[in-house]
């Protein structure tokens, strides 16, 4: 049982940082590799997305596979995440628009607000149900 868990989570991490890589080369291949060439461009982006999906293939093959407390102390931290980013995110934009802020709201932030909330809530969530 460990063993396939470990496999799993071996793939889920491959494809994560799969996914990384061709995220970072749709982002800066256009202006350093390939000199805005539409194709390549426009096929580095649909590769992204393609192991974007496949990550998140590989993270549900991982969630079917938790017993019922791991999928209860995951679905807490991800429901918290989820209503956070979408509140905070919302009011931060808001903030940007009306020039509240000095400075842009980048997805980037949310990206990072995002993975802070989630490893926040899953460390509470985790010693909570212990």
């Amino acid at each position: 049982m460990k063993i396939e868990r470990n496999k799993r989570v071996k793939r889920l991490a491959v494809w994560t940082w799969t996914w990384v890589a061709t995220l970072a080369i749709a982002t800066f291949g256009p202006q350093f590799i390939w000199d805005n060439h539409t194709f390549l461009t426009v096929f580095a982006i649909i590769v992204n997305l393609a192991n974007g999906i496949l990550m998140i293939l590989a993270n549900r093959d991982l969630f079917n596979h938790f017993d019922e407390l791991e999928k209860k102390v995951h679905l807490e931290s991800m429901a918290i995440t989820l209503g956070l980013t979408v509140v905070v995110g919302l009011t931060f934009s808001l903030l940007d628009q009306k020039d509240l802020i000095p400075f842009d709201a980048e997805i980037g932030i949310l990206v990072g607000f995002i993975g802070i909330c989630y490893m926040t809530t899953l460390f509470i969530n985790m010693r909570r149900f212990k």
